[in-house]
């Protein structure tokens, strides 16, 4: 089976207090068992990674070598996400090959740094609302909107901070040299955090400064491969509607029907739940004799043979 999986931030950082290259690298071993586990099982495998911590961090710093010396580079966000494409898929690709090594299974893993389109014209950017980077007194966010374009918003009282757009994916620059090596049977990482977001100026492409939510880069991936599953890792076993209250159900298997009514109900949180929901809904809308899990890192395998995850199927 052709799977495209979406590893949750918690396949990346399980203490978020440690930031440090070495527990990040100590987690990706962990999560290269359960990856290594369903290629184990034969199953052909794309990894598609957030990058939420890791980007702030590498804004963090290149932000405050630039307030500290003005002949720093304030490198662009585009650049910042290209960064951490390399950093995160280096330790990623390290531990699943370590771990494929072990079972004796001789299969290549690699990272492709990727650009993925999005429409300029997207509603995302009328109203940016993704904060990121540094918090900023309010001289020096004015500085930065006329020196840099950059779009300042005030964050509950903690200072200003850069705001940025969250547009949905539309293509994948790389889909064909990706899609090639899937079918020849390699373990491919791509659309690291979401993807690097451009948008088409001619036969040309241009970073933009936005973030791309990495479920609905996943999506598209999964569409693009025609992959049989999209298997979306997060920090819980199965999706509850009443989550955290006297009358909460654990949700096995739904349908696209049922998921809709949900979605009105407003079972889902916001930047949390409710893209992972919404791109499981678009890749089987788009793909109706296909199915979508999300299930914890550590049930991926169980949620394959119906043990755990819930399943989202037409």
């Amino acid at each position: 089976m052709k799977i495209v999986l979406a590893l949750g931030g918690n396949a990346l950082q399980l203490d978020p207090k440690d930031k440090t290259c070495k527990a990040q690298l100590d987690t990706c071993k962990l999560t290269a068992k359960s990856i290594v586990d369903l290629i184990e099982e034969g199953h052909i495998i794309s990894v598609v990674h957030g990058n939420g911590p890791q980007v702030g961090q590498i804004i963090a710093a290149v932000e405050a070598a630039q307030k500290l010396d003005d002949g720093n580079v304030l490198f662009p966000l585009d650049v910042c996400g290209a960064f951490s494409q390399g950093y995160i898929g280096y330790h990623l690709q390290n531990a699943i090959g370590e771990e494929l090594s072990k079972r004796g299974i001789d299969k290549v893993v690699a990272t492709i740094v990727t650009q993925v389109v999005v429409d300029k014209n997207d509603e995302g950017f009328l109203n940016p609302t993704k904060p990121i980077g540094s918090f900023y007194t309010r001289e020096e966010a004015e500085k930065l909107e006329e020196e840099h374009g950059y779009i300042m918003k005030e964050d509950a009282g903690r200072g200003y901070r850069r705001v940025v757009a969250s547009p949905k994916p539309i293509d994948i620059i790389e889909k064909d040299i990706i899609k090639q090596l899937v079918d020849n049977g390699n373990i491919i990482i791509s659309c690291g955090g979401g993807g690097i977001p451009v948008i088409r100026e001619g036969t040309m492409v241009k970073g933009v400064a936005a973030v791309i939510d990495k479920d609905f880069a996943a999506e598209k991936l999964a569409e693009l491969l025609d992959a049989d599953l999209l298997l979306i890792l997060t920090g819980v076993d199965r999706v509850c509607v009443n989550y955290n209250k006297p009358d909460q159900k654990e949700l096995k298997q739904i349908t696209l029907v049922q998921l809709d009514r949900y979605i009105a109900e407003g079972q889902f949180a916001p930047g949390s739940m409710l893209p992972k929901v919404e791109a499981c809904k678009m890749f089987i809308k788009s793909k109706k004799d296909k199915a979508a899990i999300i299930v914890s890192l550590s049930k991926a395998k169980e949620a394959l043979e119906g043990l755990s995850g819930t399943k989202i199927v037409y």
